[in-house]
């Protein structure tokens, strides 16, 4: 079982303890859907001011839902198609303060706010997107969209 206790004074140090927490979860495990199962489940549990944390899987060039944590979501989105499609098509993440305000975008949880959707890229080619949303906006800065694209980076061989 494992027990994560993520204390740090400072995001960024937050974000490198979060970091090895992941590597050590996916250290040795080659199932990709394992691996995002517990990915979400750590982010849900250590991030604050979350209501959803999970995956979309690219499946032949459309974001699929992968494992999750929160509320029942969207199970297909094209690419290009709200924040998450944006993520995909452009492969830059997407980190919006107001998803009311964002074109297009797909309201799976009307209690969503604020967005950050990090695609996890693998020898040029979208394999996923780590999606989070908040009920607060303007929940996600550049340290936490740093963060994120951290432990994107440590996903992209895991999945």
């Amino acid at each position: 079982m494992y027990d994560f206790k993520i204390e740090a004074g400072d995001k960024g140090a937050f974000y490198d303890e979060l970091a090895a927490a992941l590597e050590s979860l996916v250290a040795g495990e080659s199932d990709g859907i394992a691996n995002m199962a517990n990915a979400a489940s750590l982010i849900m549990e250590q991030l604050d001011d979350l209501n959803w944390a999970g995956f979309y899987r690219n499946v032949d060039g459309e974001l699929v839902l992968g494992p999750f944590q929160g509320r029942a979501a969207c199970i297909r989105i094209p690419f290009g198609k709200g924040v998450c499609g944006a993520a995909a098509e452009t492969l830059e993440t997407q980190r919006v303060e107001d998803v009311h305000a964002f074109p297009g975008h797909i309201a799976c949880d009307a209690a969503s706010r604020s967005e950050l959707v990090v695609p996890i890229v693998r020898n040029g080619e979208l394999v996923a997107v780590l999606d989070l949303d908040s009920p607060s906006p303007n929940r996600f800065d550049a340290e936490d969209q740093a963060g994120c694209e951290k432990l994107a980076a440590i996903l992209t061989d895991a999945i």
